[in-house]
Parts: C-alpha cells; sequence; structure tokens
C-alpha cells in the first residue's frame, strides 16, 4: 500500500532523522487528531496525494491567493512523500460501519474536532488492537479522502517510494489550493 505525506523537508536529513520523511514527530504531539505522545507517536499519512497536500493548505483555507510562503513550515520546503506501507495486520478501519459498531463508535466521534474524543479513542484503539499499524479515517476536507493515523509501531513496515518537494506552479498543489478557496 502506498500512502502520502506532507511533511517539511530537510533536505541533508536521513530519512528517519527529524525533517527526514521517516521521521515520528512525537516530541512535537499533542494537540492533533489521534495524537498520545505519553504513548506512541504518530505519523499522519493519506491514501491519496491530493488529500495529503489539502490537508497541509487547509489552515490557509479561503484566505486569499496560494502564495510559496505557504509551502514552508519552519523555514522548510513542504515536501509530498510516497511512503510504502507493507503491514503485517490491517489498520483499524473507521470508515466500515461494522469496524464502527464493533467498537462502539458512532461516525460523529470519529469526525469531530473535539480532540480530547478523538485522542481518547485512539488511546482505546491504539490498546485494544496491539497488532494494528494504525487507524484508517476519512478526511473532515471531503469525506471521499480517507486518511490514515500510523503508530509508530508500523515504522518497519514503511519506506520511502518517492519524494519531491512541493512548488505553486505543481499540478496537485494547485488543484488542492483551488478546493480549498486558494486561488493560484
Amino acid at each position: 500500500m502506498i500512502v502520502y505525506r506532507v511533511l517539511p523537508l530537510d533536505p541533508r536529513a536521513a530519512a528517519g532523522d527529524p525533517g527526514g520523511a521517516l521521521w515520528w514527530p512525537r516530541a512535537l504531539q499533542g494537540a492533533g487528531r489521534h495524537d498520545n505522545p505519553d504513548l506512541y507517536g504518530c505519523m499522519y499519512v493519506s491514501e491519496t496525494p491530493m488529500s495529503a497536500v489539502a490537508e497541509a493548505l487547509a489552515p490557509f483555507r479561503s484566505t486569499g491567493e496560494l502564495v510559496p510562503e505557504m509551502l514552508v513550515r519552519g523555514g522548510r520546503p513542504l515536501a509530498l512523500a510516497a511512503l510504502s506501507l507493507v503491514p503485517d495486520e490491517a489498520l483499524v478501519d473507521l470508515d466500515d460501519g461494522a469496524v464502527l459498531a464493533g467498537e462502539g463508535l458512532l461516525p460523529s466521534m470519529v469526525a469531530t474536532r473535539d480532540r480530547a474524543l478523538t485522542q481518547g479513542c485512539a488511546r482505546e484503539l491504539h490498546d485494544r488492537h496491539p497488532p494494528a499499524p494504525g487507524l484508517r479515517w476519512w478526511s473532515t476536507l471531503e469525506a471521499a479522502w480517507i486518511n490514515v493515523t500510523l503508530f509508530d509501531r508500523a515504522a518497519p513496515a514503511l519506506s520511502v517510494a518517492e519524494l519531491r518537494t512541493l512548488e505553486t506552479g505543481d499540478e496537485l498543489v494547485g488543484e488542492a489550493a483551488a478546493l480549498l478557496g486558494l486561488p493560484a
């Protein structure tokens, strides 16, 4: 399976080091949808490159035109990494109604912006499914886009398939920006 991640890339960093495509930013976590840094590090990825890029641009939604500064974080250019995920176990699929029912969850519990709720659910699912590499869920930007939260126990199952820096002239960036009300 190929998943996509947008990250602030340090071109000098090794893949698993800070700024690398396989770095788990656990020390920076705590406010994200499924963050529980006291228990695990997580990596937010998507099943499509469009979703990954749109999620990265979402904080700028409808703020004006797409500008190069929107593709920089902490002085580093944003890059799109295609990661190969070959897990031994399946993801916990929160886009599957039977899985939600079996876990005692409602769709509204998965898609809410209430981080205390989503982080609590992620903690419970992490503990109840120890071999699962992560959670599969839908994007709140577009329900047809599937996002994945990988737990750091998935690290051995990940490798970098492709890596490229994002630019305002990139067709994918332009499409994602247009969907978010950021004309190029």
